[in-house]
């Protein structure tokens, strides 16, 4: 058995450590609310968009506009951009090996090529190791993320899709369903399929039989002024918001993944020090017995 002093220090450790995880609780736990308060806020309108732009790709004709155009069957492999969003920084439980998982399940497929766009430092690295070309990465959003921050990455997502250097633009994040539950999820943005709807009402956890039952109506579209260039227009802008959208989805699935985290690190270090101040307890009181049979000894050995 270790002795008191070492027990002690093992105890005053554990301590501090519980301070520091009680403490990262509480400012995720803060964190969690503005983003999940964002989150739910834009989501509605994130459907709605969503749902244009499909209802688009499916009734309008003679549409021309890249972001709505599948790529021809071709023998070769599928090039495929994959924009991968994780954290910065670790000490959020399975969060960021859950979106890792569900991306290198894309790479198991031997007829696509995939390259990267990173978002978090995580990612960045799990891609590197795995040897993938990762084209770009960014590290520096704002705890409160901004429309206007997503514009570099948006632009730079159209851009390489419309120079036909990729095929398609898949998105692996995370969707918040509750602050006990983030589901990982791959959602592929462009171009924009009818069938892209199904997947995103899939991962919000909606009834989708029917939702889109409701919606089985054909749309017939009336343009005034330039038809290709207000199609241009709202392709951009709306697969802009569904990017900023995955963005929030996915800064609050950190926030309460983290919070939950430190919620379990802090009970675990509470057990720890109820376990090891039973164990003092014991040491001291096999010292007290030890030392007063000593004296015991001791004293009849004088009479």
């Amino acid at each position: 058995m270790a002795g008191t002093k070492e027990i002690k220090r093992r105890i005053k450790s554990i301590r501090n450590t519980k301070k520091i995880t009680k403490a990262m609780e509480l400012v995720a736990g803060s964190k969690m609310k503005r983003a999940v308060s964002s989150t739910l806020a834009s989501r509605l309108y994130a459907e709605y968009s969503w749902e244009l732009l499909t209802s688009i790709a499916e009734n309008v004709e003679e549409l021309n506009h890249p972001l709505f155009s599948e790529r021809a069957e071709k023998d070769k492999k599928d090039n495929v951009l994959l924009i991968l969003i994780t954290s910065n920084r670790g000490l959020c439980g399975a969060y960021n090996a859950q979106i890792i998982k569900k991306a290198i399940s894309l790479l198991k497929n031997r007829t696509t090529n995939v390259e990267v766009i990173s978002v978090g430092r995580k990612g960045d690295i799990a891609m590197r190791r795995l040897g993938l070309k990762v084209i770009a990465s960014f590290t520096e959003f704002s705890n409160e993320i901004s429309l206007s921050e997503i514009i570099p990455i948006s632009k730079l997502i159209m851009d390489e899709y419309t120079a036909l250097r990729y095929d398609k633009v898949i998105v692996a994040y995370a969707d918040f369903i509750s602050a006990l539950t983030q589901k990982a999820n791959l959602r592929q943005i462009i171009p924009v399929r009818k069938e892209s709807l199904r997947e995103f009402i899939e991962s919000v956890g909606e009834n989708i039989e029917n939702i889109l039952e409701q919606k089985k109506v054909k749309t017939d579209y009336l343009f005034e002024g330039d038809k290709e260039k207000l199609i241009s227009s709202l392709a951009e802008k709306l697969t802009r918001m569904q990017i900023y959208q995955m963005l929030l989805e996915s800064n609050a699935s950190e926030q309460s993944s983290r919070m939950i985290a430190m919620k379990n690190a802090s009970e675990a270090s509470g057990e720890m020090i109820d376990d090891l101040t039973l164990v003092f307890n014991k040491a001291r009181q096999s010292n007290i017995t030890r030392e007063i049979s000593e004296i015991s000894a001791g004293m009849a050995s004088v009479a």
